[in-house]
């Protein structure tokens, strides 16, 4: 009986989400009602707010969805490389990759048009994407270290929407190159500067 009951509530919010994307997609988030998603997903009023308490509950659902995958994306490619470089360069470029692919939802929480908690919720997971560069990197405490991975980070950030705003699946591929090599060309090579993760 449980289970058939978290079947229908997990069905449910999957319905909402899907359909609050396409609705956000369509007209953004600032346009977007709640009876355009009601309409669009067939599932009540009572069900959206008692599963995401109202539209911005569902923009930042859906932005955790993405984010989440994004951070699992970059993790299993830096997890499969050998070298601290080599490792921060293939997440980076997963990400990036993960920016084309969901591009349509990238460009979405790129716009700047979401909930008002959206900018705060969004700075702080950049700094935790800071916090998780400069462990990967093996990184130091010093002013240095903390000036690279902010750096790099804001890069990457800003790589993604670039990639995300690509017309051609082609400029995708030469922009994330192009990013990889400029980034390659900023990681640390001395040991004074960073240190090699355990």
């Amino acid at each position: 009986m449980r289970s058939r009951g978290w079947s229908r509530s997990s069905g449910t919010r999957d319905t909402l989400l899907r359909a609050a994307r396409d609705v956000f997609l369509a007209k953004g988030y600032g346009d977007a009602t709640v009876a355009d998603i009601v309409d669009a997903s067939g599932i009540s009023v009572g069900s959206l707010y008692h599963h995401f308490g109202g539209k911005p509950g569902l923009f930042l659902a859906l932005w955790e969805q993405f984010m989440r995958g994004q951070e699992e994306r970059t993790s299993r490619a830096a997890k499969a490389t050998a070298g601290t470089a080599e490792r921060f360069l293939a997440g980076a470029r997963a990400y990036l990759e993960g920016s084309w692919e969901q591009r349509e939802v990238a460009r979405l929480f790129l716009e700047n048009d979401g909930p008002a908690e959206f900018t705060t919720l969004r700075r702080q997971r950049g700094w935790d994407w800071i916090g998780g560069n400069k462990r990967l990197l093996g990184l130091d405490d010093s002013r240095e270290s903390q000036v690279l991975v902010v750096l790099l980070t804001t890069m990457m950030g800003e790589a993604g929407r670039e990639v995300a705003a690509c017309e051609s699946e082609r400029d995708a591929e030469v922009t994330i190159d192009e990013v990889i090599r400029l980034v390659r060309r900023m990681l640390p090579t001395s040991p004074d500067v960073a240190r090699a993760t355990p």
